[in-house]
């Protein structure tokens, strides 16, 4: 259509005078509803680097003792005879991170439901190849770290993190068509899943049966609310607490009760009552949270490599070393084979507007591990200094994916000169 069109009723586009655009364009990014997802995720990507380099500087500054005393704190409640108490790293990673895990959980009920997992020939593409950036990089690890001690690293570098992946994309701009970000999105989802299922069998100490009692009744009290039409979110607070108590109690990881209590969310508003589905409406509540605080949160709590006590020799050299080249070779090596496998043997189709190029991109852009990969680090090493070495092993290999993905998608995606607007599906 040519020409301007004309303002309806006289009104002035843009914001009012004397406001700061900067601002308001951050307030409208908070306040607007996959699409919502992919934009929080992206621009919280550069919020994740900030805190991983304070971290990392505040962890190797003359200050380090400060940083050790901060995560090592101890918080809890106490209540006459009853007590408990952890420090304030452990609150991050097993609280704050169940809430990212739930937000996940909801995201990959979505996808089952009306998203890129609904239907299994269009899910297929994404799971093959984040099937194919789980094994691979965890034979390259296994090949590489020789040691019983580092054996144990093999999930480290299995995973996608979502915000820089995503954000790397965003840095690339009109080269990337939008099939690309959601198929990026669908396998970092399917990646997590994967991870998910790793940290609840292999990195979970034995299991407690009262615990999983606990569990489950909480899940029950979920479900049976649900089957009588509770759609009031502060009601199912005290069950989904009871679920994480459990999960923890029986000796599983806690984040494990927030995928458990997301996959269990209604993704279907309730016609007449409900202008959106609780899953949309608690994503909307909570992306800009996890986004802007949980995740950046997270990194300065577990990316503060202090690099001056680290081991460089021995097992330590061999972790760090077995994390770089899994992620930054294993990763785009495993996604791009079983990716071209599933294509050659017609399992699976390329979204349109996607050729092998994109898949080349996304391999590399999928070897950003962080926040999931320091995640399992945690649970995977209980020697500090194997801790230190894994981080570190993570930290190098997430800043070259990244240097590397920008890279490969300038050298390999055409600059389209003009996009089409995107229609709803």
């Amino acid at each position: 259509m040519s020409g301007a069109e004309p303002r309806s009723g006289g009104r002035a586009s843009g914001p009012p005078p004397g406001t700061w655009r900067p601002l308001v364009a951050i307030w409208e990014l908070v306040t607007r509803p996959l699409g919502r997802v992919i934009a929080f995720e992206a621009a919280s990507g550069l919020l994740l680097i900030a805190a991983a380099v304070v971290a990392l500087l505040w962890a190797n500054s003359s200050i380090a003792n400060s940083y050790r005393a901060l995560w090592h704190a101890t918080v809890g409640v106490r209540l006459s005879s009853f007590a408990f108490e952890r420090s304030l790293e452990w609150f991050v990673n097993d609280v704050l991170m169940a809430i990212f895990f739930f937000v996940v959980g909801i995201e990959i009920r979505k996808e089952l439901h009306d998203g890129q997992l609904a239907k299994w020939r269009r899910a297929a593409l994404p799971v093959v190849a984040a099937l194919g950036g789980m094994a691979v990089p965890a034979s390259f690890y296994l090949a590489l770290s020789r040691s019983p001690e580092a054996y144990r690293g093999w999930g480290i570098p299995m995973a996608t993190d979502i915000a820089f992946a995503l954000g790397v994309l965003s840095l690339l701009g009109k080269r990337v068509p939008p099939a690309l970000r959601v198929l990026l999105l669908a396998l970092a989802v399917i990646d997590d899943l994967g991870a998910i299922v790793v940290i609840a069998i292999f990195y979970s100490s034995g299991i407690a049966l009262s615990g999983v009692a606990f569990a489950t009744v909480g899940l029950l009290m979920i479900l049976a609310l649900r089957a009588i039409g509770v759609r009031r979110v502060p009601i199912y607070v005290l069950p989904g607490v009871l679920v994480w108590a459990g999960v923890y109690a029986a000796g599983v990881h806690p984040t494990i009760a927030g995928v458990l209590i997301g996959l269990l969310t209604p993704v279907q508003a309730w016609q007449g009552v409900e202008r959106e589905s609780p899953a949309d409406r608690l994503l909307h509540t909570l992306h800009p949270w996890v986004s802007y605080a949980i995740m950046p949160i997270f990194a300065l709590a577990n990316a503060g490599v202090n690099l001056s006590g680290l081991s460089l020799g021995g097992n330590g050299a061999r972790v760090s070393t077995a994390i770089v080249v899994s992620l930054l070779a294993g990763k785009p090596i495993g996604v791009v084979l079983s990716s071209a496998l599933a294509l050659w043997t017609k399992f699976a189709a390329l979204p349109d507007g996607l050729g092998r190029r994109h898949l080349v991109v996304l391999g590399v852009v999928a070897g950003i591990g962080f926040t999931m990969s320091l995640f399992v680090a945690q649970l995977a090493f209980s020697d500090p200094a194997l801790l230190s070495a894994a981080k570190l092993g993570v930290l190098i290999a997430s800043a070259v994916a990244m240097i590397l993905g920008l890279i490969f998608g300038r050298l390999l995606l055409p600059l389209r000169e003009s996009l089409e607007p995107e229609t709803e599906r």
